[in-house]
């Protein structure tokens, strides 16, 4: 028994964890789980990003002649069929977005103009949701559920944008947003005129002015794609689904998770992309969707924000800041007063459009039209 007492007085205490062995644990966990490899693709995605600003400023100057001519810009309307267009054509919202403001920091097209092209750009951004459902549909897979997200995010997208137009043009012909501080990007441009005006400058001495335009469009389109690629998975484990599922019948709730979810990601794709398994599960329905849209349509212009801020164009600024506004306006006064009724609008017309293939051809013709005609509209 003796033996027994020596024996446990004698072993080593122990020890408690302290607040500072934790914090060393925390960050040496953290190290070990950074993705380098992400990190790498961010910094080159942020790089190509900064160039390709600087090559589309530079090269918006030599599409005069184009822009005055035979693609002339003369209105509004006009503003919203080219960017529409452009964004179909290069299956993406956001570059057609920084576009627009490079050809109004350039003075090709005014501030009302500028503001349509990128309110056409977003309207152009859903079609390549739309490609990705009939890629399903040919697959095997059910039209309705296959297309509901593309059909929804262009009928939520073009909807939404009707009221914030007129809200914006207002905005902006008032001056509201001038008296709103706003980052001051000389320091930055002056850096990064310093790092890539060489760059340009080396690529003017074979390819015209013009050129540099379309030479930034191209790296800004790879600088988004890298930098979809460093982030992170988003996926949600079976044990919290029961508890999105409460969640996601609360439209309120929806909207400021689109609205946080493309925040965080600088991508709509990206934030939709989360609403897949869910779907699959049948934990979200298609009526779940709709102010999920909205919110993510409010966040999403934080990357046009971030070029015109690099711009140095307080103007170019203001047009950014009243499309959120507009946006954010527009959608809350909708869920707060006639979103049910609005909500069965949408489901209905997005019914009808996938009935029939004669539906969908003739949604499609639209669609494809209708920017067309909006840009031939001359004063």
């Amino acid at each position: 028994m003796d033996n027994e007492t020596v024996t446990n007085n004698t072993s080593t205490p122990h020890q408690p964890i302290t607040l500072e062995s934790r914090l060393r644990r925390t960050i040496t966990a953290t190290w070990q789980h950074i993705s380098w490899r992400k990190v790498g693709l961010f910094i080159i995605s942020l790089f190509l990003f900064l160039l390709s600003l600087t090559l589309m400023k530079k090269g918006a100057q030599g599409l005069a002649p184009l822009l005055n001519g035979r693609f002339a810009i003369t209105n509004p309307a006009n503003g919203i069929g080219f960017g529409w267009l452009f964004a179909y054509i290069i299956m993406s919202g956001s570059p057609v977005a920084a576009a627009g403001l490079t050809f109004f920091d350039a003075g090709l097209i005014n501030q009302l103009e500028s503001f349509a092209m990128i309110t056409g750009s977003r309207l152009g951004a859903s079609f390549i949701v739309i490609i990705i459902g009939f890629i399903y549909v040919l697959r095997g897979r059910d039209r309705a559920t296959s297309l509901s997200i593309g059909l929804l995010s262009l009928t939520v997208s073009t909807t939404i944008h009707i009221g914030t137009f007129i809200i914006g043009i207002v905005l902006l012909q008032t001056n509201i947003l001038q008296s709103i501080p706003t980052p001051d990007g000389l320091f930055v441009n002056a850096i990064v005129d310093l790092i890539f005006e060489p760059i340009a400058a080396f690529l003017l001495t074979f390819i015209p002015l013009w050129g540099l335009f379309l030479v930034g469009l191209g790296i800004i389109l790879v600088s988004f794609n890298l930098f979809d690629k460093c982030l992170p998975q988003m996926a949600l484990k079976e044990s919290q689904l029961g508890y999105v599922s409460r969640l996601v019948y609360r439209p309120l709730v929806m909207f400021i998770l689109g609205a946080l979810l493309t925040l965080i990601s600088m991508s709509v794709s990206v934030s939709l992309s989360i609403l897949v398994p869910l779907s699959q599960r049948g934990f979200v329905r298609r009526e779940n969707v709709i102010p999920y849209i909205m919110g993510a349509n409010v966040t999403t212009f934080i990357d046009t924000l971030l070029a015109a801020v690099l711009l140095n164009n307080q103007a170019a600024v203001t047009i950014v800041l009243a499309q959120m506004v507009g946006v954010t306006l527009v959608s809350l006064a909708v869920m707060v007063t006639i979103f049910h009724r609005y909500e069965h609008a949408l489901l209905a017309f997005n019914s009808w459009i996938t009935s029939s293939n004669r539906n969908l051809a003739f949604f499609m013709v639209i669609i494809i039209a209708l920017p067309i005609i909006l840009l031939v509209i001359k004063r």
